[in-house]
């Protein structure tokens, strides 16, 4: 055999009917027929309901726009908001000593911590503050200040919302812990890291990816929770448009006004809590 047959390329088969029958399909896509038709009926039922709230005149959307940036209703979002954050950072400060103790190898701490989540948790929130209202019936002195004095309205619904908010804040920061690998803490203890610097620089970057989004869940059912607080008199949103309905009857228009202040406020920390989400999620497959 010659050298220039041996460098001939191997000889290409024919196609056959069959390859040329293929070539020829065409892919077609699946109909949805049901999904669309489903789809079109739900915006339609959508726009009709949104109608029938625009155009209803018993909404009174005219005393709406009177009232909505009035400065009652302002100093209530004010307070509103106030409560909101300094329940939250309060809240978890105290959630993650709780979380700790429960995470402590010391069956006394852990008893400890078990105990506050599981009593917090297991009563309602409106006995927890109607309680701390009525704590002078109880206690009528502290250190030499009697506590009609001590504990005021705005007080007592910062100490209840964050003994309440404390133990579900717990549970996110143990559940967030939790979720970090031990060889990570493992091969960080053998890098000779102290404590501060395994929870600051490995642990706790790597649990906000499963912290915020119950955080942001919590951050947002606070927001409306503080709603609860009018019970006590503390002039927060809601109180506020009650004592406006109540000199003018308009009932359903003032409460539409802090409809549309939660609404607008939650809207914001819900887009909020989607950025810190993507921040600590970025380098993984969630970064979205």
């Amino acid at each position: 055999m010659s050298a220039h047959t041996d460098t001939l390329p191997p000889a290409v088969p024919a196609p056959s009917a069959e390859d040329n029958d293929a070539d020829r399909l065409r892919i077609v896509p699946v109909r949805r027929t049901g999904q669309w038709t489903a789809a079109v009926a739900v915006l339609v039922l959508l726009a009709l309901a949104l109608n029938s709230v625009i155009r209803n005149d018993a909404f009174q959307w005219d005393v709406v726009g009177d009232y909505f940036a009035t400065t009652a209703v302002l100093r209530g979002l004010g307070l509103t908001l106030w409560l909101t954050a300094l329940v939250m950072v309060l809240g978890f400060a105290l959630g993650t000593l709780l979380a700790v103790l429960r995470l402590s190898a010391n069956r006394v701490l852990q008893a400890v911590g078990w105990g506050y989540v599981w009593l917090f948790r297991s009563t309602p929130i409106l006995v927890q503050l109607l309680f701390w209202f009525n704590i002078g019936a109880l206690y009528p002195e502290i250190l030499g200040v009697r506590t009609v004095n001590l504990l005021g309205p705005v007080t007592v619904a910062v100490i209840g919302l964050t003994l309440h908010e404390a133990a579900y804040a717990a549970e996110v920061v143990r559940g967030g812990i939790l979720s970090v690998e031990r060889g990570q803490l493992e091969a960080a203890q053998s890098l000779g890291l102290g404590p501060w610097r395994r929870f600051h620089r490995i642990v706790l970057p790597q649990a906000m990816r499963s912290i915020v989004p119950p955080a942001g869940n919590m951050l947002i059912g606070t927001l409306k929770g503080t709603s609860i607080v009018s019970i006590i008199a503390v002039q927060d949103l809601l109180y506020s448009v009650q004592l406006v309905y109540h000199r003018t009857y308009q009932v359903i228009p003032l409460l539409l006004v802090a409809t549309l202040w939660y609404v607008a406020v939650t809207s914001l920390l819900s887009v909020g809590q989607h950025y810190v989400e993507r921040h600590y999620a970025r380098g993984t497959s969630d970064a979205r």
